[in-house]
């Protein structure tokens, strides 16, 4: 074109460069930039804005950062996406508080930053391990009239849980339900173990995981076989134990197999409860899934058993463990001419 005499358009330029940016032909995209300036074609904002982001997608976050100083010096004013481009670059490369700057920059400038614009620190304060930052970021974006999208409250949920923070996560998953914001099955997986594993010391979080539990039955989600065993778990420590009995049932029903510890503290827990008929079961179903019961088992049911006068059932379970070779430590009480042995 240039050859024949036609002077392309800033915005031809512009998509151009946008084009080489895009496929990280970073050098091409600059030398398209030089021709304009040799034609005495201007840039726009929006052309800037193409190189700094093929800048920041290379990881070249200082270039970016020194091109966005050279706008200021210009008399071409850097817009909202101008500064979210590099604010993207630094938080790539683990600097979300320079990103956090710029961001104060752009407001003190009367640029209004979008849900992008926040979005992309998120990712940065959680990729760098700070997803508490972004509970105050969260807040600092309501209070600035700019309403958070699914994506802000995903990456915020993700990075919560990734990190252990749980209880905020706990928050944040109940505000997205609010919002009717849908949450994927691996993050409700995650928030149900984590929920699971605290309420073995904070038994108030027992009903915050079974109503995610409750949750994830109503949409079919899958529960994955360790959130089975740590929801029967938290029944068995919260002495919920038909909700125990009842998930023990589905999900050996459904083709998973517990571990033998699930079987078995789950006895435990009936036998103390003097739920000697419904731990038996659990004792039945557990050699049913092929799981071999430790000298545990065997005696809390032999001692329970003892205890409530069914000594011929303890006799046979005494006799079970023999033949598959425990040693228990309790053994069955046999009464003869009236005495007890």
């Amino acid at each position: 074109m240039l050859e024949h005499g036609f002077q392309p358009k800033v915005e031809t330029f512009t998509t151009l460069i946008n084009s080489f940016c895009k496929a990280g032909k970073l050098q091409q995209a600059h030398q398209v930039f030089d021709v304009m300036g040799q034609i005495g074609c201007e840039p726009t904002i929006h052309t800037y804005n193409c190189l700094l982001k093929g800048l920041c997608f290379l990881g070249r976050v200082e270039e970016a950062y020194d091109l966005l100083m050279n706008i200021k010096k210009s008399k071409i004013k850097p817009d909202m996406y101008t500064y979210t481009a590099v604010m993207d670059g630094f938080c790539k490369v683990g600097r979300s508080n320079e990103a956090l700057e710029l961001l104060e920059e752009a407001m003190e400038m009367g640029l209004t930053p979008n849900v992008v614009t926040y979005n992309t620190l998120f990712n940065g304060y959680f990729k760098e391990g700070r997803p508490l930052d972004g509970i105050g970021l969260l807040r600092k974006m309501k209070e600035e009239k700019c309403m958070p999208d699914h994506i802000t409250y995903s990456t915020l949920l993700h990075g919560l849980l990734k990190w252990g923070k749980i209880e905020a996560a706990l928050s944040i998953y109940k505000e997205m339900l609010k919002l009717e914001f849908g949450v994927d099955e691996r993050m409700m997986n995650t928030l149900l173990r984590g929920l699971c594993r605290l309420s073995r010391k904070q038994k108030e979080l027992l009903q915050d995981a079974y109503q995610v539990f409750v949750k994830m039955r109503s949409r079919k989600l899958v529960v994955d076989p360790v959130g089975y065993e740590l929801v029967i778990e938290a029944f068995c420590s919260g002495n919920k134990l038909d909700k125990a009995l009842e998930n023990l049932y589905e999900i050996v029903r459904i083709g998973n197999s517990p571990k033998a510890f699930t079987f078995s503290n789950l006895i435990r827990v009936l036998c103390l409860e003097g739920e000697v008929e419904k731990a038996a079961l659990v004792f039945v179903l557990m050699m049913k899934d092929g799981k071999s019961p430790s000298k545990v088992p065997f005696n809390l049911l032999i001692n329970e058993l003892n205890q409530k006068g069914m000594i011929l059932n303890a006799c046979y379970l005494y006799g079970l463990a023999l033949k598959c070779g425990v040693a228990t430590r309790n053994k069955p009480r046999y009464i003869r001419r009236g005495m007890r042995f």
